[in-house]
């Protein structure tokens, strides 16, 4: 049986199609995904994100578990708020997950994991701290709206209450204010300016109809992988998994190996694939015939095969279809796609494809 989030009456009200996603009924759409999509890169559109997973973290050996868990270091996060990205590892460095880690006070965090794998996170991050003085708290509680585009923090900092709403108006990129049951977070998976608000499940249903009646669009699952393809971010699962390390993944800025003394899990697997030269290469790419990008298929140099797509699809702000690839370390020259028995030519673009609505590569 599908989980059902706190907006779920909201969105069938609203005519959404409903899909199944990671145990989750979620929105696929409200009508056009272009139409969102377009709405987030000039506007503002809104998405439900209940199905992700905030964890807590305290006790007195909390930045000490956090400093040993997690590929990041949470040592850099000295001012209330702060934000981090970082990646949960296997002993062989493969990815358990990607997340976001907030610092909220002393010996006090706040992690937002994704929704494949939270059982899964949680479980070994209750494992891990049997070692600790720590608690690992599930926000079962919480849900979490993002709001993304130009227009986002105006409108949302419109329906804030007033206490809040200069402090939030103030946050810095990758900063959040924890402010009595309203956590507001100036973070998101779109390439666009916005906020992650989360707050107690009861309180969602009627802030998100303040933010449509505000005109916020509300978007699906469809634009938001888009959105996040063309701003370059990966997706857990297909950029990269269990079986793929941070450093072939596109994530080596993510890994913190600056201290010695730090040896966090998965450390030692990744200075050896370091010391080898082993890390694959992580690209954009750009199609440049007839044709769509699509996660698995293969890459050529030079009649080799030399990677394959991790990610792809139609982008709607270029009019191109673009992927994010994995190839092979070293190659170097054209590539080539094989698309139904056909090779046809990609450019290697640096990433992202898009940012703040505009577009980062020549086409």
């Amino acid at each position: 049986m599908l989980n059902q989030t706190p907006l779920y009456e909201a969105h069938v009200a609203l005519g959404a199609r409903m899909v199944p996603f990671a145990g989750w009924n979620l929105p696929v759409h409200f009508g056009s995904l272009l139409d969102e999509h377009h709405a987030v890169r000039r506007q503002a559109g809104m998405f439900d994100v209940c199905h992700m997973r905030a964890v807590d973290i305290s006790g007195t050996d909390a930045t000490a578990f956090l400093r040993r868990v997690l590929a990041n270091d949470v040592q850099k996060l000295c001012v209330p708020g702060k934000a981090l990205y970082s990646c949960l590892l296997r002993e062989d460095g493969g990815v358990l997950d990607d997340l976001i880690v907030y610092f909220l006070a002393a010996d006090t965090f706040r992690l937002v994991v994704n929704a494949g794998t939270a059982v899964k996170d949680i479980a070994w991050l209750q494992e891990q701290a049997t070692h600790f003085a720590v608690q690992v708290v599930p926000r079962h509680d919480l849900g979490m709206i993002a709001v993304q585009g130009p227009a986002a923090r105006e409108l949302v900092l419109s329906l804030l209450p007033e206490s809040i709403q200069e402090p939030v108006a103030q946050l810095q990129p990758f900063f959040a204010l924890a402010e009595a049951e309203w956590f507001v977070a100036r973070t998101g998976y779109t390439g666009e300016d916005g906020f992650e608000i989360l707050l107690d499940q009861t309180m969602l249903p009627s802030f998100w109809q303040q933010l449509l009646e505000a005109g916020v669009q509300p978007c699906g699952l469809g634009a938001r992988d888009t959105l996040r393809l063309e701003a370059g971010m990966n997706l857990y699962g297909q950029d990269m998994d269990e079986q793929v390390s941070p450093l072939s993944s596109g994530l080596a800025w993510t890994v913190d190996l600056r201290d010695p003394l730090r040896r966090f899990i998965g450390r030692d697997a990744l200075e050896v694939e370091q010391a080898a030269g082993e890390s694959a290469q992580f690209v954009g790419l750009v199609l440049a015939g007839k044709g769509v990008l699509r996660q698995h298929q293969p890459l050529f140099a030079n009649d080799q095969p030399v990677g394959e797509v991790t990610s792809g699809g139609f982008a709607p702000t270029l009019q191109r279809s673009i992927a994010l690839a994995r190839i092979v370390p070293g190659v170097s020259g054209p590539l080539c796609v094989g698309i139904r028995k056909k090779r046809i030519p990609v450019t290697q673009v640096r990433l992202p494809f898009v940012r703040h609505g505009q577009v980062k590569v020549a086409l």
